[in-house]
């Protein structure tokens, strides 16, 4: 058991960190696409409408309705998994990294408040609660390459029970107007899918079939689409067979979906951002104050601070390995929301003139957080 455990999080934290590689290799050409002469090829791309009949979008509502569906999917696999077997799998063990996460969503959040308050951005309080996993995952991978094994295991769960506080905060916050027909279909079709799964009519083509149905369902029930692949991902049976559970090989067909088209996908039509915008917000805008300050002071005060609350009053015991300084390392490097932030940012400002100026501090904030995450690493490795 221990070792099917080990393989299969070195699986994930390797592909993660590959894609947290090639999302920052995204990013920073996608900024410099924007900022150059040719930023109209740019905007006729992600603006270019396809599809079939009755379902029509342009690239960016695919990117972040469709193709985000499967980064989620692998989320509800991790949840399942972490809640199973991993690390949060027990109280004792689950309530240290439990905690942090509720701080780190917590804190940010009242901090954009603080900052947003009576105004009509207060919507977008949800922004700062994101980590995102790959992105951290990789620049812990970069500033700290030798770490403890436990450092990742630790901010692995962290990340995954902060990405299923935002997929909560997206259904009950997020979700403009619901559609009861399509939302009882889709409740429905998920559990013809919990079913299915485990006959023999439950081949794989035929459950990739009734997801997709279940996308459109939720899809058009109102609900953001990417909550069918949280659904689905948490739904998928891990009793094992002689070919493995259907979990796992569904992690393993759908891992590099998520991990080398989806999200590089998204931060290719989300991170796309002026210069001069960033210029022009840093001093002036309050919800660029308010998503900045919560990811790069409020992430990391909350989970430490949670992190202790957690382990001096409620029994929390988190691995001995770690130090505090530890904590600290993955509270900085939990700061950069990214690919979760800029789906939040959309849903919440992106139909108002403040959706660019979030788009530009979510991106602030992450090469913010890099870097400080490179000077903590030193200092907890000294």
């Amino acid at each position: 058991m221990r070792g099917r455990i080990s393989n299969w999080l070195s699986t994930v934290l390797s592909a993660e960190t590959r894609t947290g590689v090639i999302t920052i290799a995204v990013a920073v050409v996608t900024i410099a696409w924007v900022n150059s002469p040719f930023v109209g090829s740019y905007n006729a791309i992600i603006h270019a409408e396809f599809g079939f009949p009755g379902l029509v979008l342009d690239v960016h509502h695919w990117a972040a309705d469709f193709l985000l569906a499967f980064f989620f999917l692998v989320i509800g696999i991790e949840l399942r998994h972490e809640f199973t077997v991993g690390s949060l799998n027990s109280p004792r063990k689950a309530l240290v990294p439990v905690a942090a996460a509720i701080g780190g969503m917590v804190f940010p959040a009242l901090i954009y408040v603080a900052f947003n308050v009576g105004q009509e951005t207060l919507v977008g309080w949800g922004i700062p609660m994101a980590t995102d996993i790959a992105f951290a995952l990789a620049v812990l991978a970069l500033v700290a390459p030798k770490s403890n094994p436990a450092l990742r295991t630790f901010l692995l769960a962290l990340a995954v029970v902060d990405d299923l506080g935002a997929i909560i905060v997206i259904a009950l916050f997020y979700t403009p107007g619901l559609q009861p027909l399509y939302v009882g279909g889709a409740v429905l079709a998920l559990g013809l899918f919990a079913i299915l799964q485990r006959t023999r009519i439950g081949h794989p083509v035929v459950l990739i079939a009734l997801g997709l149905g279940i996308w459109w369902l939720v899809f058009q029930s109102g609900v953001h689409a990417t909550i069918a692949g949280v659904a689905i991902g948490l739904l998928l049976s891990t009793k094992r067979g002689p070919k493995g559970t259907l979990a796992d090989r569904a992690l393993t067909a759908f891992l590099p979906v998520s991990s080398y088209v989806a999200i590089p996908v998204f931060v290719f039509v989300s991170s796309g951002v002026s210069l001069a915008v960033i210029g022009a917000c840093a001093t002036t805008s309050p919800v660029f104050a308010g998503i900045v300050a919560g990811l790069l002071v409020g992430k990391p005060l909350g989970i430490v601070f949670f992190a202790w609350i957690a382990e001096r009053y409620f029994g929390g015991r988190r691995d001995a390995s770690l130090r505090r300084g530890d904590v600290w390392l993955v509270g900085t490097i939990s700061s950069i929301g990214f690919t979760v932030a800029l789906l939040i940012n959309d849903l919440a400002l992106g139909d108002t003139s403040f959706g660019e100026t979030g788009t530009a501090a979510v991106v602030v904030a992450a090469v913010i957080g890099a870097v400080a995450s490179f000077f903590v690493a030193r200092r907890v490795s000294a």
